[in-house]
This record gives C-alpha cells, sequence and structure tokens, in this order.
C-alpha cells in the first residue's frame, strides 16, 4: 500500500491531544472558506451503517439564525461566537423509499443494473426498515449522526480548527426553528466549530482520560 500521503502516528496524537471541547471561541476569527469546504466534503464522506446516509447536515451562520438558536442553547455563548454551527439531523421514520434512493444511487455511481443490488436491497430492507420498529428506527438514524459528528471533530482537529461537541440544546426548539419536521428530519446532537479564544481556561487544562489499562481490554 502506498502510504506516503498519510500523517504520522505522532501527528495524529499530537493534535487528538490538542484539540479539546472549546468553550470560548474567538468571534472575530472565520474558518477560511478552502477549510470549510474540506469539513463539509468530509462530512459528506462519514461512513453510516449499510452506507444509508439516513441525516442531513444544516451549517448555521447566517447571525440572525443563530441568535434565534441561542436560547433553544441555554444560552451558550458558542452557538453565536463560533465561526460555524452544525446541526447533525437524522432521518425520521426511515423506511423503504429511502434504501430505494441508496440503490439506485448505487447503481449510477457504479454503473451496475439496479437488479444486481437486489440482494443488498433485500439485506438493508430486512436488517433496518423490517426488523425494527419507528422509534427504534430513529434511534438508529441518531446514532449514525453521532459517526458523522466524531468523523467531522477528528477532521477539524487535523486541520488546527477547534470544536466543541453539544448536547445541550432543545432538540423540539430547534426542529420547530429550522423547520426539520417538515423536511421528515430531527436534530440529533449539534457542534460549533473555529478558535480558541486566548481567554478560555479550558484550552490549558491538563486532559482527563482514564488510563488505557482501564478503557481497553486485549482478549
Amino acid at each position: 500500500m502506498d502510504n506516503h500521503n498519510t500523517i504520522s502516528s505522532q501527528q495524529l496524537l499530537a493534535q487528538l491531544n490538542w484539540r479539546y471541547a472549546t468553550k470560548q471561541f474567538d468571534p472575530d476569527r472565520k474558518i477560511s472558506d478552502q477549510d470549510w469546504t474540506a469539513l463539509e466534503e468530509a462530512l459528506r464522506l462519514s461512513p453510516s451503517s449499510g452506507g444509508l446516509q439516513p441525516w442531513k447536515f444544516i451549517v448555521v451562520t447566517d447571525p440572525a439564525m443563530r441568535a434565534r438558536l441561542l436560547p433553544a442553547s441555554y444560552g451558550q455563548p458558542q452557538i453565536t461566537n463560533a465561526s460555524h454551527l452544525v446541526v447533525f439531523t437524522a432521518k425520521k421514520n426511515f423506511g423503504e423509499a429511502d434504501v430505494e434512493s441508496l440503490i439506485k444511487h448505487t447503481a449510477a455511481t457504479r454503473g451496475v443494473s439496479v437488479e444486481s443490488l437486489a440482494a443488498f436491497r433485500g439485506m438493508l430492507v430486512g436488517g433496518i426498515v423490517k426488523s425494527m420498529d419507528e422509534p427504534a428506527r430513529d434511534a438508529w438514524a441518531r446514532n449514525q449522526a453521532y459517526i458523522a459528528l466524531g468523523n467531522l471533530l477528528t477532521s477539524a482537529a487535523l486541520l488546527g480548527i477547534d470544536a466543541c461537541p453539544m448536547e445541550g440544546f432543545d432538540r423540539a426548539q430547534y426542529d420547530a426553528i429550522l423547520g426539520l419536521s417538515s423536511q421528515g428530519y430531527g436534530s440529533a446532537v449539534i457542534a460549533t466549530f473555529g478558535y480558541r479564544a486566548a481567554t478560555d481556561p479550558y484550552a490549558s487544562a491538563a486532559k482527563v482520560r482514564f488510563p488505557k489499562d482501564q478503557v481497553i481490554a486485549h482478549v
């Protein structure tokens, strides 16, 4: 395998140690268009169960919309001070039509017939749609959004961009303000991105993680 473009293990760990859940962003520093375009592509490339991608990512940069979302986020300043806000939303009541959409797109992308994907389609319909009731499918879709969140947090760290994943927000209010319900989606989790303020005391705090032997087992 040609790996001349890969980063070193030291570089990876350095960036993961550098990142933290940023509490204070510098409101005057914005992410460049080039870097943000790369992060949006990283989002699009996120893995998901069966490749089904039961999500939509709402990038909120409009100051007026961010101000509306602030009270629904319990007044956390990251919402308005960060360069970008991303709302990770999950498809509600995921069904056979959603599987069909992926099958058609797969056939077109790979230049194969829809018929040749019948077994794959059957596996997805049986394993996701028919084996779970609606609440379980909604929970499954929300879990997929968290995979995308993790991918974006690491991608941002590798570019030296700060981030803060956040579950402290009112999902119902977000869904209403952003008009998500009418689109068939529901907010799952949010994250802000930008650059840490020099005044954020958490930037220099020691990273708190349990020791390796407590969280990793080998069998």
